[in-house]
């Protein structure tokens, strides 16, 4: 998950201790490195628990005796791969893990050919229990893996939850909430669009000058933002519904740690892999996109990454069951209504409430 560094010290025991049982459809005539490239967190520990990428890196070679997993993480994430491309340079990469529906637009819209090949998701069993709802490729060329929701966190000692995006411009919530740039933050942008899809394209600016003068404060990255909530700088701030997840494990006030879902809604904001278009190790990765969406992977994804899994048949863990919450409703603009829409939307709020 993008948004976290964060957390040092969390409890629980899971990840790589775990028996090696999973069993994966294209473990037999494997061999070769298959190298993955994804974003900071997702190799990143925290505390005890070791990262998604550790934990996967393990079983799928557990399972694949001639098989080594190699990771990378770019500075620039999916751009330094749009860029090389551009320049006809070689990639160092076989698979991107990571790509949101913004990255995979502008992509497209920077480079004459696609970056990533086709699919022959025949060839991979379980994408057939990938949530419908969180498909936003097209042309299929991207499977996703797995997803945040966007909501409020509060301090019920502080405010009561609001329900409506409304209620926001209420005196009782002047001064009150954090949220972040939409230029710079996932979820900053997020919140954008569910305030978008809210009250349209004619009526989203308007809403923001309100929620202005009713005293937002808009800070540049999540981090920022979360860190000024975590010190009482404000009792809300734009965050993930898995928040809960994370105050558990630090044995937090969970009075702290409310979920505000406005409208009865969460923002989705799933999140992809493809195999770079130029890569030759093609079956190698459709065989690691099938171990990766296996139930066992896809629970591990979510304990480790704090992400809700993209499968219908995921082994959740309790602690997720309970401190991870889904929207009553998602809201989510696929790839066809921001493509030719996102850059101006997010230009047009920059200038009018950002600058």
């Amino acid at each position: 998950m993008k948004r976290r560094q964060y957390l040092a010290t969390v409890g629980g025991a899971a990840g790589i201790g775990l028996s090696g049982c999973i069993a994966s459809p294209g473990s037999s005539g494997d061999d070769g490195t298959l190298t993955v490239a994804t974003y900071d967190s997702f190799l990143e520990s925290q505390g005890e628990l070791d990262a998604p990428g550790a934990w996967i890196k393990e079983q799928f070679e557990s399972e694949h005796d001639d098989v080594e997993i190699e990771w990378t993480n770019p500075d620039s994430g999916l751009n330094h791969y749009v860029q090389r491309a551009g320049e006809g340079v070689e990639f160092d990469a076989d698979v991107y893990l990571g790509v949101n529906v913004d990255d995979l637009i502008r992509a497209d819209e920077q480079l004459d050919d696609s970056l990533f090949q086709d699919l022959d998701r025949g060839t991979i069993g379980n994408a057939d229990s990938v949530k419908s709802e969180l498909e936003f490729d097209p042309e299929e060329r991207l499977l996703p893996y797995d997803t945040g929701y966007i909501s409020l966190v509060y301090d019920e000692g502080e405010v009561s939850g609001p329900e409506t995006f409304d209620q926001l411009l209420e005196p009782a919530y002047e001064g009150t909430l954090l949220a972040q740039n939409a230029q710079q933050s996932d979820p900053g942008q997020a919140f954008l669009l569910w305030t978008i899809d809210r009250y349209g394209e004619d009526g989203y600016l308007d809403y923001w000058r309100d929620l202005q003068d009713n005293g937002v404060r808009i800070l540049g990255s999540w981090w920022d933002s979360y860190s000024a909530y975590s010190e009482g700088e404000r009792p809300m701030v734009v965050s993930y519904s898995t928040d809960q997840v994370y105050a558990n494990r630090d044995g937090l006030d969970m009075s702290r740690h409310q979920l505000g879902f406005l409208e009865d809604q969460g923002y989705a904001n799933p999140e992809g892999m493809g195999i770079f278009a130029d890569s030759d190790n093609s079956e190698l990765a459709h065989d690691f996109f099938d171990f990766v969406l296996s139930p066992e992977a896809q629970g591990q994804i979510a304990t480790l990454n704090v992400q809700f899994p993209a499968t219908t048949d995921a082994d959740l863990n309790e602690e997720f069951d309970q401190y991870a919450h889904e929207p009553p409703e998602t809201v989510f603009y696929g790839y066809d209504e921001l493509r030719g829409n996102l850059d101006g939307w997010v230009e047009d709020w920059a200038r009018e409430i950002a600058g």
